[in-house]
């Protein structure tokens, strides 16, 4: 990746990933990708004020696709008055002003686009960047995998291919109507997150995230209320082959009780060896299964109307 960094930069002990929504996900996933492959630890931050552990050791990263996040320019602003390493990642805005103001270095990038769509551009920024820095190291190889199945998978959903081979129009349809709970775990826990996200802001649908296997210790024990949950639920159970022996074994007994409880569900799995063509293709997958939703759902799947009517009332005296 071409954008150089100061030498200290490499130096950090721990780094705090400052964002909100789309701007945060790709953040989310990639330190769901690091967590066996780096022993740095990250924290994802959405709030207003920074994090206390905050230090010269530091490296803080404010990511918001406008530039004009609330929550991550107060965050962001408080960090400039610490010896933290800080950088930022946006398309403009405050964000890079503030940046520029404090010779902070900024990653820009150019695509008109609902932050959300732009995911790809705030994960594989910062994948460079943690490349580029010596803080994980991704093998060529994972990365052509990777390409190659997002390029098959693009095909396979794309709105020309019918719906009796479509995947992700097949689930849409199966979907349409239900209360949506995604089941994750482990690299797919927070890609469950995304799938909850994009139910929500394209489809304008009700949708919540659960993660194995601390849904076992509570969820489980919820299917029987309310009564209408087995007619109007709807589970769809994101799974990796890579994942560990007894989280496979929990998606299993699971599955089981969700029969018993008379719930729907669909177990998904995501595709490729690497764990980073796993997450993508996942990704991928819920974002098409979303789109076609929206459809269903007569909706656009671009407008947030609610978000845009909070920001006018938060500017309000």
């Amino acid at each position: 990746m071409n954008f150089p960094l100061p030498p200290d930069y490499s130096g950090v002990d721990k780094v705090v990933i400052l964002g909100m929504g789309g701007s945060a996900i790709g953040g989310d996933l990639l330190r769901s990708l690091m967590l066996d492959k780096c022993k740095l630890p990250i924290l994802v931050h959405r709030d207003y004020d920074l994090p206390p552990l905050v230090n010269e050791r530091t490296l803080v990263i404010a990511s918001s696709y406008s530039g004009n996040t609330e929550e991550t320019l107060s965050s962001f602003s408080q960090a400039l008055n610490t010896p933290a390493k800080k950088l930022a990642i946006t398309t403009g805005g405050r964000l890079k002003a503030l940046a520029d103001e404090s010779s902070v270095p900024a990653f820009c990038f150019k695509y008109a686009a609902e932050p959300r769509a732009a995911f790809g551009y705030s994960f594989f920024s910062l994948l460079g960047l943690f490349q580029s820095l010596g803080i994980i190291s991704i093998q060529s190889k994972d990365m052509d995998e990777t390409i190659r199945i997002l390029e098959g998978l693009t095909a396979r959903f794309d709105k020309g291919a019918p719906l009796e081979t479509n995947p992700s129009k097949q689930l849409a349809t199966k979907l349409w109507g239900h209360l949506i709970i995604i089941y994750g775990a482990g690299i797919l826990s927070k890609v469950a997150f995304r799938w909850k996200t994009q139910f929500n802001e394209n489809s304008k649908t009700s949708a919540f995230s659960e993660c194995f296997s601390e849904l076992n210790h509570n969820a489980v024990v919820g299917y029987k209320f309310p009564e209408w949950l087995a007619e109007k639920g709807f589970v769809v159970m994101l799974r990796s082959l890579s994942l560990h022996p007894r989280i496979l074994i929990r998606y299993r007994v699971t599955a089981e009780l969700l029969t018993d409880a008379g719930i729907p569900y669909e177990v998904v799995d995501a595709k490729g060896e690497s764990q980073l063509a796993q997450i993508m293709s996942a990704v991928l997958f819920g974002d098409y299964v979303s789109y076609y939703l929206a459809l269903l759902n007569k909706v656009d799947p671009s407008i947030t109307e609610s978000i845009a009517y909070l920001k006018k009332r938060l500017r309000e005296p």
